[in-house]
């Protein structure tokens, strides 16, 4: 009986299908590659856009509450009939351009007095309580800021493009008004006829000649206007002893600052006053940040519109926050 023999053959890739398959491997490599540089790209953007919004909310988060609590916004100010310009809009882009509106300067600068709620020494006082005395802000100086600085220490309150104009000699034009001090008692009436109420007062911040309201036993204690003089604005004893404390939020290239009074001697001048504050980043890569002041409220209403643009500056991404905000509306 025969066999028959069965002779297996080994046979190699030829070139051809080496190539093929080399060239189809590479196909695959590249789609998984490009699949996972996306998956990548979509989780880096994402994450910036996050970044993005995280900062834009913390930042507005920060002014709404300040605002909310403050019993005064300082700047913007109202508009005054003599100037060529919208005081009550504050506004900057980075990078600068050109204003549509030419009534419109780029200085954008959003300032009010420091909430009763913080208390950064943990002293039992609200910080803006100078005196300790149980109340806020009743007692100013003829440097409503004790700052020796025309309006806001390094801010430009009158939003003409000059910070503490003349103020080697004037630095109690609280409202930088070009030297006029002292003209606009505290008592709601714009005796100075300038659009602005309150906005610069003297040492007697009503201007009547007592201390305190006269007539009127200001601090309980049974007697009326006691002592000599008229700057003892709330009756004890003491005199110019209760500041405002300025919260101020303004642009340092694209960085939004918080700049915050504090009630300890930080800038190393032996007391505590209007130059001592501390400022912190709240934002970054911000290109655009606009405060107004709403003119028209009433019944003693004060409405601030704050808008807040981030940009990436790696994709362009862009994050816009808009809200309007009542002076004291939390409180």
């Amino acid at each position: 009986m025969r066999h028959a023999h069965h002779h297996e053959y080994q046979r190699g890739f030829t070139l051809v299908e080496l190539l093929l398959a080399l060239m189809l491997a590479a196909i695959l490599f590249a789609a998984i590659g490009g699949v996972a540089g996306q998956v990548v790209n979509t989780r880096e953007h994402v994450s910036e856009v996050n970044d993005l919004n995280r900062q834009a909310r913390f930042a507005m988060d920060q002014m709404v509450r300040m605002v909310g609590q403050s019993r005064l916004l300082m700047v913007p100010q109202a508009d005054r009939p003599a100037s060529n310009w919208a005081e009550h809009i504050r506004e900057e882009t980075v990078p600068p351009t050109t204003p549509t509106d030419d009534s419109i300067k780029y200085t954008a600068v959003l300032a009010v007095t420091l909430p009763a709620s913080i208390d950064l020494d943990g002293d039992g006082f609200p910080d803006a309580d100078n005196d300790r005395d149980g109340r806020i802000d009743e007692d100013p100086p003829a440097d409503t800021t004790f700052d020796n600085a025309t309006g806001i220490f390094q801010v430009d309150d009158g939003g003409d493009g000059s910070v503490d104009e003349f103020s080697a000699c004037c630095y109690w034009d609280d409202d930088e008004d070009f030297g006029i001090t002292n003209e606009d008692d505290i008592n709601n009436n714009d005796d100075d006829n300038d659009g602005r109420v309150d906005e610069d007062p003297g040492s007697d911040i009503n201007g009547d000649g007592c201390h305190g309201l006269c007539g009127v036993d200001d601090d309980s204690d049974g007697l009326i206007d006691e002592g000599s003089g008229s700057s003892n604005d709330d009756e004890d004893g003491q005199t110019d002893e209760d500041w405002y404390d300025p919260v101020v939020f303004y642009l340092a290239g694209d960085t939004l600052m918080q700049r915050t009074p504090v009630p300890w001697d930080e800038s190393g001048g032996g007391i505590v006053s209007g130059l001592d504050f501390i400022a912190s980043s709240i934002a970054e890569n911000v290109t655009r940040f606009r405060v107004e002041r709403v003119p028209g409220t009433l019944d003693g209403i004060q409405l601030v519109d704050l808008t807040l643009e981030l940009t990436s500056p790696d994709s362009g991404e862009m994050v816009s926050l808009n809200t309007r905000v009542r002076v004291g509306g939390a409180l």
